[in-house]
């Protein structure tokens, strides 16, 4: 069983390194051995989502903080990255090097998320300007892709703003060849916050909304919530889409309703987090391995 980071020098080394030789950074990024496709040998993509930490979401369940904590963090990511059947992980710069530093990369797709000022709470959260990875530096860095969160509130004047900077993503990820993943959402304030609209008919203006972005969408794929009437949803348009996990509550139901909508063409595989990396009963492998036999 892989050494807990707490017990370990591991971490250490991780700050070591960035304070003596930030350098090794860029070097692990051009040693690393890429994927040679995005798809697993059972034909689907298994991403590791990381990137709620930017964003100021670090709740887990009743855990505010559980994110919060990154040498735990790490420890339960690398468990995650080892196990068969995962392609690819998802993440922020600051997790992404530490991965990199690490030398766990070998052979995944690797995705840096590129916009996350929209910090959870906050009274400009659909405001989601990119603060994280460019396409210039996602390329640079041997890269196969980024996402853009992009919530479509039809109510704020600032989501204008949220669909360009989207599509200037989209354009520059798709001039260099580079996986563009959106993730949608129809949202709305309410009482303060901002929800997102998971009812079917929300999801799916989400979809034709999200696929039009950009002046070419030949690399252009979607990161899509499970929803009711999946179909439907995939069925709205031609482009490849992730399912994404989000919080989950009823494992059960949840692998059974990823289980249901994977085997639609459309749908190339999940990108799974906090349901995975904090699972209720604390098993991370049991989860991950759980969730790649639906693939």
């Amino acid at each position: 069983m892989r050494p807990d980071f707490r017990s370990s020098d591991l971490l250490a080394r991780i700050v070591g390194t960035r304070v003596a030789d930030p350098g090794a950074i860029a070097r692990a990024a051009a040693e690393r051995t890429p994927a040679t496709s995005l798809l697993g040998d059972h034909g689907k993509a298994m991403i590791i989502a990381a990137d709620h930490p930017a964003r100021g979401a670090n709740a887990v369940g009743a855990d505010r903080n559980a994110m919060a904590d990154r040498a735990e963090l790490l420890d339960r990511m690398c468990v995650a990255l080892e196990r068969p059947g995962v392609t690819g992980v998802l993440g922020t710069a600051d997790i992404l090097e530490d991965l990199l530093l690490l030398g766990v990369l070998d052979g995944k797709s690797v995705f840096g998320s590129m916009n996350r000022a929209g910090l959870a709470g906050s009274v400009f959260e659909i405001d989601d300007r990119f603060t994280g990875y460019d396409a210039e530096t996602i390329a640079a860095m041997g890269f196969d892709g980024g996402k853009m969160l992009t919530r479509i509130a039809l109510g704020d004047p600032a989501t204008p703003s949220v669909l360009e900077n989207t599509a200037r993503a989209v354009d520059e990820l798709n001039d260099r060849r580079l996986v563009a993943m959106i993730e949608p959402f129809v949202s709305e304030w309410q009482s303060g916050r901002i929800l997102n609209d998971l009812s079917t008919d929300a999801v799916v203006k989400s979809v034709t909304i999200a696929s039009g972005l950009g002046r070419r969408t030949a690399y252009t794929w979607l990161k899509l919530p499970v929803v009711e009437d999946m179909e439907r949803v995939l069925g709205a348009s031609t482009l490849p889409a992730l399912l994404l996990g989000g919080e989950v509550t009823d494992p059960d139901a949840a692998f059974a309703s990823w289980g249901r909508a994977l085997k639609q063409p459309t749908a190339q595989g999940l990108v799974v987090g906090r349901s995975l990396l904090y699972p209720a009963d604390g098993d991370v492998a049991g989860a991950v391995d759980r969730a790649v036999s639906l693939l």
